[in-house]
């Protein structure tokens, strides 16, 4: 049986647009082992685009990781959500492009998307603070 992994992934923007940046973890579903914790600094963008960032370095690591891995994909943005379950339709041409960026790259891996409270994302979330106070990219 595969390994599951869970990304948990957040993005957030000083202004929207503003200074933006995107955080997230890579988790060992079984265990829950913390695998890998980024940041990415995203520049000035809107908190939408920074949690697509945020979402598709997540994705990137966990694949990294373990290219077979069931991914479990958890986020506090319901759009990014809703549109990447294919449930809400994508107009803005920025988050269309990395939607589709998102689905080229994650093409054959089995995957859910997750909606969860805010409060149950605080670790991606400061990591995207850190990213913007820092305005550099990292991994912990």
């Amino acid at each position: 049986m595969a390994r599951e992994l869970i990304v948990e992934a957040d993005g957030g923007s000083r202004g929207n647009p503003g200074q933006a940046g995107s955080g997230a973890v890579v988790i060992d579903a079984e265990s829950g082992e913390l695998l890998a914790e980024l940041g990415l600094y995203v520049g000035v963008a809107s908190n939408n685009v920074a949690e697509y960032k945020g979402m598709i370095a997540g994705i990137q690591r966990a694949m990294a990781i373990d290219p077979d891995a069931v991914l479990t994909v958890r986020l506090d943005s319901k759009l990014v959500v809703e549109q990447m379950s294919g449930r809400w339709k994508i107009k803005h041409p920025a988050m269309a492009e990395l939607a589709a960026e998102a689905r080229e790259l994650l093409t054959g891996t089995p995957v859910r998307f997750q909606w969860i409270p805010r409060e149950q994302n605080s670790r991606a979330d400061k990591l995207a603070n850190k990213a913007m106070d820092l305005r550099a990219s990292f991994e912990a």
